[in-house]
This record gives C-alpha cells, sequence and structure tokens, in this order.
C-alpha cells in the first residue's frame, strides 16, 4: 500500500496572525491549495490518502492553546496520511459567511468529497456548529461535534445569552440549523458536559437517529481540554473515522479521566453548587485515599465542620496533610 503520509515540518509557533496565516498558506499550496474566502476565513486543503479530515477552527485558538500552534489534523497527515481540509476563522464567526456557503457550493458541484472513502467533520464549540452544519455537504459523512451549538437563533435557543451579539447573524438560510444539517451524515457524535445547562440544551436539540450523544460529565465548558490532558481526544476522533466510535468506546477512552485534577475538582465544585455536600465530601475523599492533596483536604475539613461527612471517613493523617 502506497505511503500517504505528508511530512509537514515547517513550525508554526511563535507567529503573529498575519505570519501564522502566511505560514499555512505556503504548506498549503505546497501540499495542496490554500484560498481566501472573504475577508474574515480562509480553505487549507493537504491532498493525502483517501480519509478526509474536515475540521473548522479559529486562528488564534490554534496559536494559543495548540502546543506547536497548527492545525489539530497535521497529526494525521503526518502519521496516518489523511487529506486534511482545514476551514479557518479569524474571528468567532460561527462561519456564517456568504463565502463559505459559496465555497461549500463549489465542493459539492466539483464532487469533491466523492473522491474520499471516509469523511469526517470536526469542530468545537461554535467551530462544532459548522462542522454539523455544513457536513450536509458530504452525504454519508460521520460527524465529531464538541460542545457545539445548534443555533443561535433567538426564536430557537432564547435560553444561551452567552453569544447575544452573534444573533444578529444569519441563522435561518443556507446551511443554518445544525440538528437538520446532520440528516445526512451516517453518524453524529456530540460530546458535552450535561452539567452544563447551556451546552446540554444544544446537544438535545440534536435529536435525529443517527446522532450519539456522548457525555462527558464533570468536565465544564472546555470537556476538549480534559480530553487532551488524558490522551483521548485523538483516539476519539481516529475511532470516529474508523467507524468503530460509540457510547462504550467513549466510555472506554475517557477512564482515565479519575486522575486528572481539574476533572476532579470541576466534578467536586458541581457538587458543592447542586448543594450535594455528601456527594462532594466523598469526593474529596476519594481523592485523598490517593494521597495527599491540599486542596481536597481543605475543602473536606470545611465539609465535615459543616456536619457533611463523607460515607467512607478517611484517616485523619492523610485528610490533614
Amino acid at each position: 500500500m502506497k505511503d500517504m503520509r505528508i511530512a509537514i515540518d515547517e513550525s508554526l509557533s511563535g507567529l503573529d496572525e498575519d505570519g501564522w496565516l502566511a505560514n499555512l498558506e505556503h504548506l498549503a499550496d505546497e501540499h495542496g491549495y490554500f484560498e481566501p474566502l472573504g475577508d474574515t476565513h480562509s480553505a487549507a486543503f493537504f491532498d493525502a490518502g483517501t480519509k478526509l479530515f474536515v475540521s473548522f477552527e479559529n486562528a488564534d485558538t490554534i496559536r494559543k492553546q495548540s502546543p506547536k500552534a497548527e492545525p489539530m489534523g497535521f497529526r494525521f497527515v503526518r502519521k496516518d496520511g489523511w487529506s486534511h481540509l482545514i476551514i479557518v476563522s479569524n474571528d468567532e464567526s460561527w462561519f456564517r459567511d456568504i463565502a463559505v456557503y459559496r465555497y461549500f457550493d463549489r465542493l459539492i458541484d466539483d464532487g469533491f468529497f466523492e473522491d474520499f472513502d471516509k469523511v469526517l467533520f470536526h469542530g468545537i464549540g461554535p467551530c462544532g456548529y459548522a462542522a454539523a452544519a455544513y457536513s450536509v455537504a458530504a452525504p454519508g459523512a460521520t460527524v465529531l461535534a464538541i460542545r457545539p451549538q445548534a443555533t443561535l437563533d433567538a426564536d430557537i435557543t432564547g435560553f444561551d445569552r452567552r453569544f447575544l451579539q452573534q444573533r444578529s447573524k444569519d441563522w435561518t438560510t443556507r446551511y443554518g440549523y445544525a440538528p437538520d444539517m446532520v440528516d445526512a451524515a451516517e453518524q453524529a457524535f456530540i460530546i458535552f458536559d450535561p452539567f452544563t445547562t447551556h451546552d446540554a440544551t444544544h446537544a438535545a436539540l440534536f435529536k435525529r437517529p443517527n446522532v450519539t450523544p456522548l457525555k462527558f460529565l464533570g468536565t465544564s465548558t472546555k470537556p476538549e481540554l480534559t480530553l487532551n490532558r488524558i490522551g483521548a481526544h485523538v483516539k476519539v476522533v481516529a475511532a470516529a473515522m474508523e467507524g468503530t466510535l460509540s457510547q462504550k468506546l467513549f466510555s472506554k477512552l475517557i477512564r482515565h479521566r479519575a486522575k486528572d485534577e481539574h476533572y476532579k475538582r470541576s466534578l467536586f465544585m458541581h457538587a458543592v453548587r447542586r448543594q450535594h455536600h455528601v456527594l462532594a465530601a466523598n469526593i474529596a475523599a476519594y481523592v485523598l485515599r490517593q494521597g495527599p492533596n491540599k486542596f481536597f483536604a481543605k475543602r473536606l475539613e470545611g465539609l465535615q465542620n459543616d456536619g457533611h461527612f463523607p460515607t467512607r471517613p478517611v484517616k485523619s493523617k492523610v485528610a490533614t496533610t
């Protein structure tokens, strides 16, 4: 079998916004193509194997959060030989732009997606919305969206007041209501924390039979960060591409979350906010049985002072260390 992997060696780290975009354009021109889409969006295509990873990403988020300041798809281009199409936004646009609509119209007219055996659309938050919305361009594709919005149309999601400035965008025409757009997908997976009310409510709007909700409890507003810390994000994406992702496999892939300090603190604080004080005490006690932890020792002491004790006591030496 021909090796379709592409060696992308040039670094994108340490660059300002213009320099970063210029380097991405250079790399894409070398291995595929680069196309500006209006004033605030760009498309970069890396032509490799017959599996296509389509990601929607924000340029500033990539530069600040990626260790190498590069799109997630680069990992799969290098190691697995996947082709990669990245749609980049320079602001929080939700990709509601006529230039983006027209670009996907052209891809459909050209039969672009028909050249690939597998197509996976991926995005997070506003980019997760876009991944779901534009997946209609590739019938039979798979969608993996993390905490996506269904729409910001106030008539449908008036409960969500986090993005008031974005409500003025057009949410009712082309590629608009994301839950409708996933109809043509073979499968759509929605990852969210059910404890985060707004994200859970958006996820509930994705009601189609081909949609699998993947609940990631205790990860708060950014489950993707926990996925990255426990090394599960790449594995979840790979499983989605291979067609093996399921609720059961997802649960297996995230089993190491119990070792993640941020996850444990988030779960504890959620229990406190909901006034589930015994549950909070049990979480703190569980952590302290594994070893000293000043944060949880202090919190458990406070709970016990208020009369809330764990079901199974913690040895005093461990609890106060």
